[in-house]
């Protein structure tokens, strides 16, 4: 889904300035919406812009100010962005306010003659001035009991102490004159850590070493310092209506310091959301805060808990928790049901690849990309990616392999020997890592590592996963190979991309691409950025945009495009306002060539389309089904009606992925009107695969009965229109393998109870499916009609004349036609894998997917052949009785046993047939290339006569054909069965070949 391609950049993070000496970077961190950034370093702190990526800011503090309030530990940004929390060593907050000016900008492009500009285009992102950033030192908050956390708030801060271990918040400071000011967060609240205010705390001991807050998803946690992690809430529902005045929360000689508050109204409540259990000989050992100086710490056996939470990531998207433990591990862990739940929630590990055995050491960095696919971690020897579901999509640093072969002295790319930091640019393309610090220079630690990535990470639509389809930067990629020859799939070497460059002028100003979208024959893609939209037609070659930028950027796409024929519909919010509209590709775009615009109350959150019916699901929990009518002069949008999910979908933002099945007899039957009665529901919620199934009551009411068919489903589609058994089929891929439900239609399962269904919690048992494809690559099309999975998998390429590393993808395939063969045959169902079976018949690689087929069984068989009650020992006789219907069969067999080891050709023969009948029926059959395959067989069978009967007369029907390359593959058989040469001799001689003919022959 997300690949790392080209190389990555580096920036300098020591600013150009006079008087600053150069020192290490010690984290960075996005601002809350991500358009900036800041640098923290041991006495200052920058602001940089993330596109173009330049510094805007610079903030030193002084050496007094070191010495009175240590040096810089961490930072944090305030949630609206106005404010920089710096925590010091020495227990205080620094406050740093940020200004946002509308001026002049901070750097000017020189005067270009008009003839060079256009070689000096703006890039992706780079068109918006650099306005300027002021930082102002605001002041400084002491805080009393070792600080250890601190976390922005709206309205506070939250702190974490260590002496007294509790969780404290004060107000941010505030301007007395100003009366708007004021909130109801204004009290200084403590929460002293105790037996009965903190029950749910598993060790008692302990004090709050990170805390963790998303403030979209009001979601909050608190790493421990006995490493466990829980999931947290503040009650403030008793709290009382009456302020401490300003003047009282701090002290009138020191306004620095804070003077702790008793009245304490609140209260947490929380769940432990990662356990562990320590070794009883540690256990009885006297417990030592590992926050305490090492010189105050008794004797003892060291113990390095591997499974000790260091680091944890919230991803709302999936309703997931990743959390990173000194040992190196990393766990997906689900969110808990309540917070009174007494037993952590199932989690997951991470299989973290590393062939070559080596400590990928403490885990350093965690985040989530803004979609919730995919996890980027930083280790303090490595990094890599991994999707939601748990596939690897890239690694760096931990097998060692590029280390052979770089030359260290001028090796550049610092960030594959470890990460100490990292974070996700806006739109996903670009990975922020910071290096740690290389002993010969302070310098050159940041890195920015671009990517590419599935369009369905934006829009799970149909048309997005018919065609490998992936955007970058600048540029769309398609996958082209399901135009061309069945031979250029399969073969690895064969370029079928095509890149598609997006107009720079649109990306200059409009980065990021927030949504892509693919037409049904793969010919015209439509993009959607910050704002406006431009759609591209591989025919013609153009693209086409809005000639005036006024209504370009007075809308933005939200909710999705989608092509129907050549028109393009758009879900847009236009001055607080929401519509669909549609746009044809063979008119300019402006708002006078809008073919319809259909208000809408809510923003619109999914669309989909099935045939001519357009799905539209809101964030107001309602569906809404339009049938798209064309018209004498324009096409328009007839609202057929609409359902409302209340009390089904707890959160309408987790809807991923929308679309419907409808009966086949209302297909033939009845009115396209009434399909949103009878209809299917299928959609992804935040991860899961849900299938809604409408059912009428007394009262002729619709209602659903709901089935959960899998958990953590990365991306899915439904082929509707599919080849045989595969109509209905429902796919889907939780990051380790293909899942495929045939007929996803008509599969009978109890149905849960109707309740709401929160994204992360299961209701039910995940339904079986019919076929479960394992996968090597990370899978993103599956061309139906060539019976082909089409994927790719990352590579890395280090040269020892490069001071820096190449990441770049490789296309892989997968054939999954046995898999739905076999899924037949082992329920006996042979005629319907011979009818599915025909549909692939004419294809080039037919015969190499039934000996896969023959191969998988007579293996599988073979592992099982002291369980008799295995289902696998018996579908070979189904599987042989299916080879039968295929005039390959005879080729698949013999190719099968020759690629198998000797002791299970008994086995295989025992059911297939004696190799004696089956080479007689090659030679009668004029298959001669066949039947010299089944000599081997023969011989080794030991059922060949001494006098080479069968292998002579196989010799002679070659000579009568001229086949020439069969005669030479004979004589060498018969050169291999005997050294003396006497076998080759009677041959030669009751045949009458002349070598010299045959020779001849050959070279024609």
């Amino acid at each position: 889904m997300y690949f790392p391609t080209s190389a990555a950049k580096r920036l300098a993070t020591v600013p150009a300035l006079p008087n600053i000496p150069a020192e290490p970077a010690l984290s960075v961190l996005p601002s809350p919406r991500k358009s900036f950034f800041s640098v923290l370093t041991r006495n200052g702190i920058s602001v940089w812009r993330v596109r173009p990526t330049s510094i805007l800011a610079y903030l030193s503090r002084t050496p007094a100010s070191i010495v009175d309030h240590g040096e810089n530990v961490e930072a944090h940004w305030a949630p609206d962005g106005s404010r920089i929390v710096i925590q010091t060593s020495l227990s205080f907050l620094v406050l740093i306010s940020v200004s946002y000016n509308v001026g002049e900008p901070v750097y000017q492009t020189p005067p270009l003659p008009s003839a060079a500009q256009r070689s000096f285009l703006a890039g992706p992102g780079e068109g918006l001035a650099l306005n300027p950033i002021s930082l102002h030192f605001e002041g400084v908050i002491r805080v009393e009991g070792t600080l250890i956390s601190a976390s922005p708030r709206r309205h506070y801060i939250l702190f974490s102490t260590k002496n007294p271990a509790a969780v404290q918040r004060i107000p941010w400071p505030t301007d007395p004159d100003d009366e708007n000011s004021e909130s109801r967060f204004g009290n200084y609240e403590t929460w002293v850590f105790n037996d009965n205010d903190f029950h749910w705390f598993v060790e008692p001991d302990v004090s709050v070493t990170h805390v963790s807050y998303m403030r979209n998803a009001a979601v909050e946690t608190w790493l421990t310092s006995d490493g466990r992690v829980y999931f947290v809430q503040l009650n403030e529902e008793n709290q009382s209506d009456p302020e401490i005045p300003a003047e009282e929360m701090y002290d009138v000689e020191d306004p620095s310091r804070l003077l702790p508050s008793m009245n304490t109204p609140s209260a947490w409540l929380g769940t432990c959301i990662h356990d562990f259990p320590s070794p009883r000989w540690h256990q009885k050992q006297r417990r030592v805060d590992p926050l305490s100086p090492v010189d105050e710490q008794p004797p003892r056996r060291t113990f390095e808990e591997p499974k000790r939470a260091v680091k944890v990531a919230l991803n709302n998207r999936f309703s997931v928790f990743a959390i990173g433990m000194a040992g190196g591990g990393v766990s997906l862990t689900s969110f808990p049901s309540s917070l009174f739940q007494t037993t952590p929630p199932p989690s997951t590990p991470l299989a973290i690849p590393n062939p070559y055995n080596r400590q990928p050491g403490e885990v350093c960095a965690l985040d989530w990309s803004s979609d919730g696919y995919v996890l980027a971690v930083g280790w303090r020897h490595g990094w890599a990616l991994f999707s939601v579901g748990g596939r690897c999509l890239a690694s760096g640093g931990l097998g060692g392999g590029e280390e052979s072969a770089i030359d260290n002295e001028k090796f550049q790319d610092a960030f594959m020997h470890g990460v100490l930091d990292l974070f996700w640019a806006p739109g996903n393309f670009e990975l922020f890592v910071l290096a740690h610090r290389q002993a010969d220079q302070v310098d050159g630690q940041l890195f920015v590592i671009p990517c590419a990535k599935s369009a369905t990470s934006g829009q799970q639509s149909p048309d997005n996963t018919r065609y490998a389809f992936l955007q970058m930067d600048d540029r769309a990629l398609i996958y082209r190979g399901a135009d061309q020859p069945d031979m250029s799939i399969i073969n690895p070497e064969s370029d079928v991309w095509q890149h598609v460059k997006v107009p720079l002028a649109y990306m200059a100003t409009n980065w990021p691409i927030r949504y892509s979208s693919l037409s049904n024959d793969g010919r015209l893609i439509a993009i959607a950025g910050r704002r406006g939209l431009v759609h591209y037609s591989s025919t013609s070659g153009r693209w086409k945009v809005f000639a005036d930028e006024m209504q370009e950027q007075a809308f933005t796409v939200r909710g999705g495009l989608l092509w129907f024929h050549h028109v393009l519909v758009a879900a847009v919010d236009v001055n607080k306002t929401y519509q669909i509209r549609l746009y044809s590709r063979d008119l300019e775009l402006s708002n006078q060539h809008v073919l319809h615009r259909e208000i809408l109350q809510s923003p619109v959150v999914v669309l989909s389309l099935v045939d001519n019916s357009l799905l539209v699901y809101t964030a107001d929990n309602t569906l809404f089904h339009y049938l798209i009518v064309p018209t004498k002069d324009t096409i328009k949008l007839h609202l057929c009606g609409s359902i409302t999910f209340n009390g089904i979908i707890a959160s309408p933002q987790s809807v991923r992925m929308l679309s419907w099945m409808i009966p086949s007899s209302q297909k033939q039957l009845g009115d396209p009107v009434d399909d949103l009665a009878v209809a299917t529901v299928l959609m992804v919620v935040g991860g899961q695969l849900v299938l809604l199934r409408p059912r009428k009551t007394a009262e002729q009411e619709v209602q659903y009965d709901m089935q959960i068919f899998a958990d953590r489903i990365e991306f899915c589609w439904i082929h509707l229109r599919g080849i045989g058994a595969l109509e209905n089929s429902l796919w889907g891929y939780d990051g380790q393998s293909m899942r495929v439900w045939l007929n996803a239609l008509n599969i009978e399962t109890p149905p849960t109870e109707m309740q709401t269904l929160v994204p992360g919690q299961p209701l039910a048992k995940s339904v079986k499916e019919s076929v479960n494809i394992q996968l090597d690559f990370y899978p993103l099309s599956v061309l139906m009609d060539k019976g082909i999975i089409i994927g790719a998998e990352p590579e890395t390429a280090t040269r020892s004349n490069l001071p820096f590393v190449l990441f770049r993808h490789s296309t892989s395939s997968h054939l999954f036609l046995h898999h739905i063969f076999l899924c037949h045959l082992q329920d006996n169902h042979i005629q319907d894998a011979v009818i599915f079976a025909t549909h692939y018949q004419s294809l080039v690689y037919f015969a190499h997917a039934l000996e896969i087929l023959l191969h998988t069984i007579v293996e599988s068989e073979a592992e099982h052949d002291a369980a008799e009650d295995s289902p696998e020992g018996t579908v070979l006789p189904a599987v042989v009785e299916f080879l039968d219907y295929f005039d390959q069969s005879l080729d698949v067999v013999v190719r099968c046993a020759r690629k198998t080891e000797m002791i299970r050709w008994r086995r295989l023969f025992s059911v297939v047939g004696n190799p004696k009948a089956l080479f007689e029926a090659c030679i009668a059959s004029q298959r001669l290339d066949t039947a010299g395959s089944y000599l081997l067989v023969l011989h080794n069978l030991e059922q060949l006569t001494e006098d080479n009967h069968d292998a002579i007369r196989l010799l002679r029907a070659a000579i009568a054909a001229s086949n020439w390359q069969l005669c030479r593959e004979i004589l060498r058989f018969l050169h291999s069965v005997d050294d003396t040469g006497n076998a080759l001799r009677d041959a030669l001689a009751r045949t009458q070949l002349d070598l010299e003919v045959m020779t001849n022959g050959q070279s024609h």
